[in-house]
């Protein structure tokens, strides 16, 4: 059984960096990469991966992770956790972009992969909605950043609520517009 890994959030100056593995064993009609979806599909979508994958599962990286990793480790520890958090072990993890996280069975990369492989595409979708539905529950808990509008990527609005405000503890530390924000407070 083919697993699909990807992750959503490797760009944004908060939160989690969030990963899901699949398994399918039918097509579901409409798959494909996340951010070539409407919100409103991906959330459609989403249900039917849960409801009809043979497996499915989801797992983070916090920003405290991320700041003591860096991005690309603590992706690639994402990954693994969703691979390893997995009802059911596959027999190949197919992953996309060029980076293998280091598991239990046979993996490679694909680039582009979540337009190309089912398997890929569900986990795209997977972790970009329950990423965005993080990001709107931390907009409930810090509201003047606007985290429910641009789930944390570095827009102008966010840059100017960063600097008005300071960092919030769901910042990443590392990422050079917190950092610099952090060094003149």
């Amino acid at each position: 059984m083919r697993v699909g890994v990807d992750e959503a959030g490797r760009g944004p100056l908060a939160g989690p960096v969030v990963a899901a593995a699949v398994i399918l064993d039918a097509p579901i009609a409409g798959l494909n990469d996340s951010k070539k979806l409407s919100p409103t599909r991906r959330t459609q979508l989403a249900q039917a991966i849960r409801e009809h994958a043979h497996a499915w599962a989801i797992a983070e990286a916090s920003a405290a992770e991320i700041d003591q990793l860096n991005i690309h480790h603590a992706t690639l520890l994402a990954m693994r956790r969703a691979v390893e958090a997995l009802p059911v072990a596959g027999s190949q993890a197919l992953i996309d972009g060029r980076f293998v996280p280091e598991l239990g069975i046979p993996a490679r990369a694909i680039v582009g992969g979540d337009a190309q492989v089912p398997e890929i595409s569900a986990a795209s979708i997977l972790a970009k909605t329950y990423r965005d539905e993080l990001l709107r529950e931390l907009d409930q808990r810090f509201p003047h950043y606007g985290f429910a509008q641009h789930k944390g990527y570095p827009t102008s609005a966010h840059l100017l609520a960063l600097r008005t405000h300071g960092p919030c503890a769901e910042h990443r530390q590392s990422f050079a517009p917190v950092a610099q924000v952090s060094l003149a407070l």
